[in-house]
């Protein structure tokens, strides 16, 4: 689902209220980027202070420039960083707000998602985790299918040679005289 969809979605049924299945259908598409209830009460506790006051290196800081990508969310980031950005700025409106008083102008952006996943790191290494290693075995898994199988060419090669040097022996044989 994309951020524009999630947009475009009524968040409650036709009486108005949410219903369970939309509730578990949400925390389906979130738990894999790591926006659990834990995550989102830390976040809540985030202020500007918390931004300003947070000690980056220097050299990280210098190189803290350029665009935005889609949705707003910084293009330096990785795919799941960038998901899960996008998620947490849709769901936690804190979050959301924090952001609109910080950037750009107290920080640039790339400063400000730094900071972010610097401070969530606790929260969200093993999903993130996950989602590399998952990403490198489709990759491997690609990769796999899409060589040639070339363990029915090694028999015939094999076997082609096993003909060869019998050809070779039984004339080797002939020309000497033993047949």
């Amino acid at each position: 689902m994309d951020v524009y969809s999630w947009f475009r979605r009524s968040p409650s049924s036709a009486n108005g209220q949410i219903t369970k299945q939309e509730t578990e259908r949400d925390k389906a598409e979130e738990e894999p980027f790591g926006v659990t209830d834990q995550l989102i009460d830390f976040i809540k506790t985030f202020t500007v202070e918390t931004f300003k006051n947070f000690p980056l290196q220097d050299e990280e800081a210098a190189n803290c420039d350029g665009g935005t990508g889609a949705g707003n969310v910084r293009k330096d980031l990785s795919e799941w960083q960038e998901r899960h950005a996008t998620l947490v700025l849709s769901k936690v409106k804190e979050m959301s707000q924090l952001r609109f008083r910080l950037c750009p102008g107290r920080m640039k952006e790339r400063q400000f998602w730094r900071i972010y996943f610097t401070l969530v790191k606790n929260y969200t290494a093993e999903y993130e985790l996950r989602a590399v290693q998952l990403a490198r075995l489709r990759q491997v898994t690609n990769e796999n299918e899409n060589a040639p199988n070339t363990s029915a060419y090694e028999v015939e090669m094999s076997e082609t040679k096993q003909s060869t040097s019998n050809l070779d022996s039984a004339t080797h044989d002939i020309e000497s005289g033993k047949e």
